[in-house]
């Protein structure tokens, strides 16, 4: 019985060519292009963005644990991450479907839900992280 052939194996050791690199290095330029719009274009995330900075600088105010900002930071960056996919989402829809159509309408909803839920569960883990630090300030020093 003929066994059947075997296709050839890639090199163990592939070189990157510099049009690959190059294409790679572009690739942060067009990432960061979509950040800046985000934040240029869109209120909910320059709020978010605001909301951010005072939630690190309490941290820093109140002398959270690393762990406790590492939770920070997570939460921080699950809100902008769900506030830009919402973004190109809604982006998509307004391309595909630029007049009303119901379905349009649920899919940019369910997107906007998804924000609010993730922005609830930060409010979580603020009261979480934020509220013992703040009763024993309130509370304790008197």
């Amino acid at each position: 019985m003929k066994q059947p052939e075997q296709a050839p194996r890639p090199p163990l050791h592939k070189h990157t060519s510099r049009n690959e690199l190059s294409k790679f290095i572009a690739g942060f330029g067009f990432a960061f292009q979509g950040l800046w719009y985000a934040i240029r274009t869109q209120r909910n995330i320059r709020v978010h963005l605001t909301m951010a900075v005072l939630a690190i600088l309490l941290g820093v105010l109140l002398h959270i644990s690393s762990i406790e900002f590492a939770l920070v930071f997570i939460a921080i960056s699950g809100v902008f991450i769900a506030e830009m996919i919402n973004t190109a989402i809604e982006l998509c829809i307004d391309l595909a479907s630029p007049n009303y159509h119901p379905l349009a309408k649920i899919a940019k909803d369910v997107a906007a839900g998804a924000v609010l839920v993730n922005a609830i569960l930060s409010i979580i883990i603020a009261l979480f992280i934020y509220g013992p630090h703040l009763w024993a300030l309130l509370f304790l020093t008197r």
